[in-house]
């Protein structure tokens, strides 16, 4: 969390969808203060020697055994309730930064033809929410210095009806210039190479699924990498052949840099080094709370 928080303090533009970091991170301590709440409200089935407080505990009827409201709170249970709340807001801060520090239009093209139009939805469905935020940013500051309430069902009321205007206005803007760039047109390509092409990328992700779950499983080490490497291989060449329907050009092509070469590489040995702690020390991934 501190790792994220630094680098979007540091590297975070001057866009709407840069400023999103701040409501995921308060949506990630509300996730964490629910998931204590209910620990505490409900109990938990694990069982805990460290008593912090009795609640008064209210006697349900006898069709919803099992559910607890109130009783005994033990530093376990909400250890527990801390760690697992903790890993969903851990998630939550992790894509808001994703989506303050990723620009959509460099993600777009460094997308292959094949998957354009998909590509294209994701991300217009990725900038939805940090456009809406920097939306209602902008109206509540201008109420607020205009002197009027932006707080309360009634500042919600008049801050809600601009923005869900604004948000028709630039879906309508973003539709037509879609259709003024041509988005939707696909070059001739013969029947034989898209059945082809549909082949290798259906049968390579095919094979990707069955070769990870060879490697999940303790029967499938030996067919579980060639597998999946075979399936790698035929789902990029039917990414290669699909790209033939998407005629692109590009201007100011996107560069591969030391930067980007740093932040890949970062990537990659925090996955690595959490898949040898996962089979190494499994404890200090999940550390235990009961004695």
């Amino acid at each position: 969390i501190a790792t994220s928080a630094y680098v979007v303090a540091t590297c975070r533009p001057n866009a709407p969808w840069a400023r999103s970091y701040s409501v995921f991170f308060k949506l990630a301590l509300a996730v964490l203060l629910i998931r204590l709440v209910f620990a505490v409200l409900l109990g938990s089935p694990l069982p805990g020697t460290h008593v912090i407080v009795t609640l008064p505990e209210i006697p349900l009827p006898d069709w919803a055994q099992g559910i607890r409201l109130g009783g005994k709170v033990t530093v376990e249970t909400v250890l527990i309730a801390f760690y697992d709340g903790l890993r969903l807001a851990t998630l939550l801060i992790c894509v808001g930064a994703a989506n303050s520090l990723a620009n959509p239009t460099r993600l777009l093209k460094s997308l292959p033809g094949a998957l354009y139009e998909i590509g294209v939805a994701v991300v217009v469905a990725l900038t939805y929410a940090p456009n809406l935020i920097a939306d209602v940013q902008r109206l509540r500051a201008a109420r607020r210095l205009r002197g009027r309430p932006d707080t309360g069902f009634r500042g919600l009321l008049q801050v809600a009806l601009p923005v869900l205007e604004g948000a028709l206005e630039r879906s309508v803007a973003l539709a037509a210039a879609m259709d003024a760039r041509g988005y939707g047109r696909t070059a001739d390509v013969p029947p034989r190479v898209r059945r082809t092409t549909t082949a290798l990328t259906l049968g390579g992700l095919l094979g990707v699924c069955a070769g990870t779950y060879g490697l999940l499983t303790a029967d499938g080490g030996t067919y579980g990498l060639p597998v999946l490497l075979a399936g790698v291989v035929a789902a990029l060449a039917g990414l290669r052949l699909g790209s033939r329907r998407s005629p692109r050009t590009r201007y100011r092509p996107d560069r591969w840099d030391v930067r980007a070469w740093l932040v890949a590489g970062s990537g990659a040995a925090v996955a690595a080094l959490l898949t040898l702690a996962a089979d190494r020390m499994p404890e200090a991934l999940n550390p235990g709370v009961i004695p």
